[in-house]
């Protein structure tokens, strides 16, 4: 595998494959020096045209934590605002020495694009609405190991909650996890859905009160407002009142299930009630589970032998 554009990219097995490097990384995670040289003389750029909190820092951390170097790009401090080109940024940065490029961008199908302007591995941490492969992974991840089924969430029955339509995080997640034998149900007013759900292998419920004492996941959405026109707008309060988690709500919840949400949570919104209040929270988790995921899809495509640079430590 050359570049990590999207979730079609990984058949099954290279799913389950990835989840258990991620293990692995985890491990490495937990020492007391969380660093090994699996990807020392590496350079990994993180070029981001959108705000990011959790997958910028969660790439960069990865990266370190496999001593690669880390190149920062910042669109709104760099030469962008002078009217360079992507294909400009992109080809200057190759330039000097770049073997990894994780990237973010509003436009669906950037990524694809870069690669025809570099030799480097390009990884798609998010573009428009069309794809966010490492949450799904994390998110594939989190699920299974809280679970202890490690290859399969053959059984599970995962509600995706919210703005179906203009998220990057469902189209990922649904491929991965109906992939790994999950059922989903999409839970959204029809204008947060899709036109046509052909061939996504899905059920939809008008409302969360439909599904949520029977469900295993229980994955919150934020509203993506800055992808929608303000005419498409919901009214907020009709919206919570349907599809918002509220204390209520959560608290018909199975005792096993899991409340996810890929952040950043707009409270008040979608999550009524306390997520840390939530027994089966497991957010922050998808936190601290990114950065092993990232780790293992940056060696996968820029690491050599696992059996020699992961089981030694950092050199001092």
């Amino acid at each position: 595998m050359k570049h990590l554009l999207s979730t079609r990219d990984l058949g099954t097995e290279d799913i389950v494959s990835i989840l258990a490097m991620a293990d692995h990384m985890a491990e490495i995670n937990s020492r007391a020096v969380p660093k090994v040289p699996a990807l020392r003389g590496r350079t990994v750029a993180s070029v981001f045209f959108e705000d990011s909190t959790r997958t910028r820092l969660s790439f960069e951390t990865a990266a370190t934590r496999l001593s690669a170097e880390v190149m920062t790009f910042t669109a709104s401090s760099s030469s962008v605002n002078k009217g360079e080109s992507l294909r400009d940024t992109i080809e200057t940065l190759s330039a000097m020495g770049v073997d990894a490029f994780v990237v973010r961008h509003k436009s669906s199908g950037a990524p694809q694009q870069i690669t025809q302007w570099t030799d480097a591995a390009v990884i798609n941490a998010g573009d428009g609405w069309h794809q966010h492969p490492t949450q799904a992974l994390l998110d594939a991840y989190t699920i299974t190991r809280n679970f202890n089924e490690l290859n399969s969430m053959q059984g599970r029955t995962v509600a995706i909650v919210g703005d179906i339509k203009h998220s990057r995080v469902a189209r990922s997640g649904i491929d991965v996890f109906t992939r790994l034998g999950a059922k989903v149900v999409l839970v959204a007013p029809t204008a947060f859905l899709p036109s046509s759900l052909d061939g996504w292998g899905v059920t939809t419920a008008d409302s969360l009160d439909e599904v949520i004492g029977v469900v295993d996941v229980v994955y919150m959405l934020r509203i993506q407002r800055e992808r929608i026109d303000a005419a498409q707008m919901p009214s907020l309060r009709e919206y919570s009142s349907l599809f918002a988690l509220t204390p209520e709500r959560a608290a018909r919840m199975q005792s096993h299930a899991l409340l996810l949400h890929p952040g950043p949570i707009n409270r008040g919104v979608e999550m009524i009630v306390d997520p840390s209040l939530v027994p089966g929270s497991r957010i922050l988790q998808q936190v601290t589970n990114g950065i092993s995921i990232r780790m293992a899809v940056l060696f996968s495509l820029l690491g050599g032998d696992a059996t020699t640079t992961l089981s030694n430590g950092a050199e001092s």
